[in-house]
C-alpha cells in the first residue's frame, strides 16, 4: 500500500518534505531525486529549507544501515513498526547522530508532531521515548569495531551481499574505498554544447557565474560547485551547456561516431549520450534513439529541442526485441544497458536500498539479450560499445568475455583518441572500469568492440 504523505499544503517545511520523500523511496520504491523534485513542486519551501530537506533525505539514505543499527539499541524489533513511523525515527536519528547543525529539541519535537500529523497519535510516546533515549545514550552506542564482520556494512551502510561482491571483484581494500566514497565528494559536471558556443565564449560565461569551476578530465567538461539550481540557469535552458557526468560522456566518446554516420543509441533516455554524439557528428547523419518507456522518450525529445539537435530520431522501442529492418544497417551502436547502478551509489544512495541479490541474474540475462540483439544491427567493420554504470564484474568484463565467445565476429577494439590518454591507460582487455574513489566520476564500465 502506497505511503500516505503528510499534506504539503498543511505543513510545507523541510522535515515533512524529507519524510514524504523517504516514505516514497523506502515504502513505494520510488527514486530519491525524482521524489524530491515532485515535493519541491508541490510546496513553497525557501531555498534554505530545500537544502535541509535534501540533506535529510540523502544523509538518511546514505547511512541507513548505520541509522538502523543505532535504532536497534532502543527498539525491540524495528521491523514490526508501522513503516512510516520507522522512517520518521530513521530521519530523526540521522539528524541526531549525523547532522550536528540540527538542535536535539527540534528533531524530537518535530518528530512527535509529525507522528501526530500522520494520524499516529498512539505512537507519539514511542517516538518521543526512543529519540530521548538515543540522545542520552548516543555516545555509548556499541558501534562495530575494525575486524568485526559487520564493521564495513554498518560504517558505510552497504549491504553485506554487495560488499561481498565488491570484495570478490576488487579485493578488500578497494571494496572499502568504494563503499566509503560519498556524494559530497562528487561535484556536478557540465558539458559545453559545441554546436552552439565556442570554448572562448563559454569560458567568459563561466567567469561571470558565482560558481566554483574546475576543468574536468574530459575536454569541454567542467566541474561545478556552489550552484544551487543549475537546471534553472538561463544558459542551461537555452542549450549552451548540458548537465552530464564524465562517465556517461566517456561512454559516448568511446563510440566516436563519424560525420554522416548512421548510429543507434539502444537504451538512450534521458538522452545525454545521444545529444553528445549528435554534437560530435555536427548534426549530420542519423541517430536512432530508443527507449522502452514513452515518458522517457519524451525526456530525449526535450533535450533535443533545448540543444537544437536535428539529426536524432527518437522512438519507443524495446531494444531486446529484434527489428529485422535494422539488420547490418548501423555504422555504430551504443548499448548503455540497464544495470545494478552500483557505479552511481554515491550520487544515488537509494540504489543500495533498492537493489537485491536476486535482481542480479535477471539483469545479467537482460544485458545478454540486449547485446545479442543490437549486435545484429552493426554492419561489417562497424563498432559496438557496451556500457553500464555498474561496478560488478558479472555485468561488465564477464559479459564481454561471454559475448566474444558467443559472437566470434566481434573483437575488442582500442578506445579512441577522443578519450584522454590517462583514462585509456586504465583499460584492460575486456574494457575500461572507472572507479568513483579513484577517478572522481561515476563508476562506468565501457567496452568497445569491432565487427569483422
Amino acid at each position: 500500500m502506497p505511503a500516505v504523505p503528510i499534506k504539503p499544503s498543511l505543513s510545507p517545511d523541510a522535515r515533512r518534505t524529507a519524510l514524504n520523500v523517504l516514505n516514497r523511496v523506502l515504502i513505494d520504491e520510488g527514486f530519491a531525486s525524482l521524489s524530491l523534485d515532485e515535493q519541491f513542486q508541490q510546496t513553497s519551501l525557501a531555498p534554505r529549507d530545500k537544502r535541509l530537506a535534501t540533506a535529510l533525505v540523502y544523509t538518511t539514505l546514505e547511512n541507513l544501515t548505520k541509522v538502523d543499527f543505532a535504532l536497534d539499541q532502543f527498539l525491540k524489533d524495528r521491523t514490526e513498526l508501522e513503516p512510516r513511523v520507522l522512517n520518521l525515527l530513521r530521519m530523526s536519528t540521522s539528524q541526531l547522530i549525523l547532522m550536528d547543525k540540527v538542535p536535539d529539541f527540534a528533531a524530537v519535537n518535530e518528530a512527535v508532531n509529525m507522528a501526530r500529523d500522520m494520524g499516529l497519535e498512539p505512537m507519539t510516546g514511542l517516538v518521543n521515548g526512543v529519540l530521548r533515549s538515543l540522545i542520552r545514550e548516543r555516545e555509548n552506542i556499541p558501534w562495530p569495531k575494525v575486524g568485526d564482520p559487520n564493521y564495513l556494512c554498518v560504517t558505510y551502510s552497504v549491504p553485506a551481499w554487495l560488499l561481498e561482491r565488491l570484495t570478490e571483484g576488487y579485493g578488500a581494500g578497494t571494496a572499502e574505498q568504494i563503499a566509503a566514497y560519498r556524494r559530497e565528494q562528487h561535484s556536478i559536471s557540465i558539458r559545453r554544447n559545441t554546436l552552439r558556443i565556442s570554448e572562448k565564449d563559454f569560458s567568459e560565461i563561466l567567469k561571470k557565474k558565482v560558481w566554483q569551476v574546475t576543468p574536468g578530465l574530459v575536454p569541454d567538461v567542467y566541474h561545478i560547485a556552489g550552484a544551487a539550481s543549475i537546471a534553472r540557469d538561463t544558459h542551461f535552458l537555452d542549450g549552451t551547456f548540458s548537465i552530464q557526468g564524465e562517465g556517461s560522456i566517456l561512454a559516448a566518446l568511446a563510440l566516436a561516431p563519424a560525420i554522416g554516420a548512421r548510429v543507434l543509441d539502444a537504451c538512450a533516455a534521458p538522452g545525454g549520450k545521444t545529444c553528445l554524439m549528435a554534437e560530435l557528428m555536427q548534426n549530420t547523419g542519423r541517430i536512432h534513439a530508443w527507449d522502452v518507456h514513452e515518458h522517457r522518450v519524451r525526456l530525449i525529445e526535450a533535450q533535443l529541442e533545448r540543444l537544437r539537435i536535428y539529426n536524432v530520431r527518437p522512438a519507443v522501442r524495446d531494444a531486446s526485441v529484434y527489428q529485422e529492418r535494422f539488420e547490418g544497417e548501423m555504422d555504430a551502436v551504443l548499448l548503455d544497458a540497464p544495470c545494478s547502478g552500483t557505479g552511481v551509489m554515491a550520487e544515488k544512495p537509494d540504489v543500495k536500498q533498492r537493489l537485491k541479490p536476486e535482481d542480479m541474474p535477471k539483469l545479467v540475462d537482460l544485458q545478454r539479450r540486449l547485446l545479442g540483439t543490437v549486435s545484429r544491427y552493426v554492419k561489417p567493420g562497424g563498432i559496438l560499445v557496451y556500457a553500464t554504470c555498474s561496478l560488478l564484474p558479472e555485468e561488465n568484463s564477464q559479459q564481454i568475455e561471454w559475448f566474444l565467445k558467443e559472437h566470434p565476429e566481434f573483437t575488442s577494439d582500442p578506445l579512441p583518441a577522443s578519450i584522454p590518454e590517462g583514462i585509456r591507460a586504465l583499460g584492460k582487455e575486456n574494457g575500461l572500469q572507472l572507479l568513483p574513489h579513484r577517478d572522481g566520476m561515476e563508476g562506468f564500465f565501457i567496452a568497445r568492440l569491432k565487427k569483422a
